[in-house]
């Protein structure tokens, strides 16, 4: 097949929705199918077209679901688009967020071919959903198929706009997280390490509820140590860490794909005290693939990869006590620990990048037939009636 991938956020900032893309591109390619992509691009980088991936339009930040995204609302790129759709022939178009303005409305104008859209997102309400939505409803019906990457993402998109959607969620690339990465050394020590990754300045990510269960968690395990990797300002943390005592809170800052497993080898615990918002736990399946127990919040998007006491353990969110407490324990029972990591490791299997492309593959074989089907029933032509007649 012959597919192109649609991402509506900046190609330069590997968020969720990008990797996503970027991995399924991979495997789609080491499958024999022919893949493009087009994004946004960066003001640094520029509109390019390297044959595989097109950046068009650039990006500005603008604030979304307690984080920012970099999308385009550039005015050339709907004339772009067209003359980049009129070049390519394509069997399917993948769009992800495929309501998010403007370059896949731009895409979804042009394509004359089955259109896949893949919603991400789960959050209370979406305003741009409740005041566009007769504008959306136009490019939402130019879909064949629909997919939700979780339960949570399939509420929220179904609850503005109800259809049928399949649910394949995010993969996790087994060929890098594997659990037989080396440790790295400075943290070798015998400490326990509790490892968080994500942009903990966030609210959604509940860091500050982490921070909060340190002293806590100190008072069963003193040396315990924290390990934070990701990007953001500490100022607001330190003088609370400072008034507790904890000086061994380590911020990473960001981490390359390549070195992140090493921090997963160096950890004996990881945690994820999301406070909601999140529509999949993508870095949970990083850290149980690594083979390390995972404590997360019980929020819907975790609890679609996490099953309580069987492959991780769940917490009520914004609750401090109940965190501390759930790390208390899984540091303190080893053999606690083996089990969740021995079922983790056997369940994670079925979110192998692999696997989610074959479930694509079926989708985009029935989104083909669909169109072909409303193109036959279509129909004719009032000029071709009358010349058949």
């Amino acid at each position: 097949m012959r597919i192109l991938f649609v991402s509506p956020f900046d190609f330069g900032y590997q968020g969720g929705v990008n990797e996503h893309i970027t991995q399924l591109d991979h495997q789609f390619r080491a499958m024999g199918h022919q893949t493009r992509i087009i994004a946004p691009t960066s003001p640094d980088t520029g509109e390019t077209d390297d044959g595989h991936v097109y950046r068009v339009g650039m990006a500005i930040p603008v604030p979304s679901n307690e984080s920012m995204a970099r999308v385009t609302f550039s005015p050339t790129v709907t004339w772009k688009v067209r003359q980049f759709m009129r070049g390519e022939t394509f069997d399917v178009v993948h769009l992800h967020e495929p309501l998010t303005p403007i370059l896949c409305s731009a895409v979804l104008l042009y394509s004359d071919v089955a259109n896949v859209g893949t919603f991400h997102a789960a959050r209370p309400s979406n305003v741009m959903y409740m005041y566009l939505k007769p504008v959306l409803d136009l490019f939402f019906d130019k879909l064949d198929a629909r997919v939700a990457v979780s339960e949570a993402a399939r509420e929220f998109v179904d609850s503005y706009f109800p259809s049928e959607y399949e649910i394949i969620p995010n993969g996790i690339s087994l060929d890098r997280f594997h659990g037989q990465a080396d440790p790295l050394p400075q943290f070798m020590d015998g400490r326990p390490n509790i490892l968080f990754v994500g942009r903990f300045n966030e609210p959604r990510k509940g860091f500050r509820y982490l921070i909060r269960a340190m002293p806590m968690i100190r008072s069963q395990f003193p040396d315990a140590r924290l390990i934070v990797v990701g990007q953001g300002a500490t100022d607001r943390y330190e003088h609370f860490l400072h008034q507790h005592g904890i000086d061994d809170v380590v911020f990473a800052g960001f981490v390359s794909a390549d070195e992140l497993p090493r921090y997963y080898a160096s950890c004996d615990v990881f945690v994820a005290p999301s406070t909601g918002r999140e529509s999949f736990g993508l870095i949970l399946l990083e850290a149980m693939a690594s083979g390390k127990p995972v404590i997360a919040s019980s929020i819907a998007g975790y609890s679609a990869v996490v099953r309580d006491g069987l492959d991780g353990v769940l917490v009520e969110p914004k609750n401090p006590q109940a965190l501390a407490l759930a790390i208390v324990r899984v540091l303190a029972d080893v053999p606690l620990r083996e089990r969740l990591t021995t079922s983790a490791r056997e369940h994670v299997k079925q979110f192998s990048w692999a696997v989610v492309a074959e479930r694509l593959i079926e989708v985009y074989q029935r989104a083909i037939v669909s169109r072909a089907t409303d193109a036959i029933r279509q129909p004719w032509p009032a000029e071709i009636v009358g010349r058949r007649g």
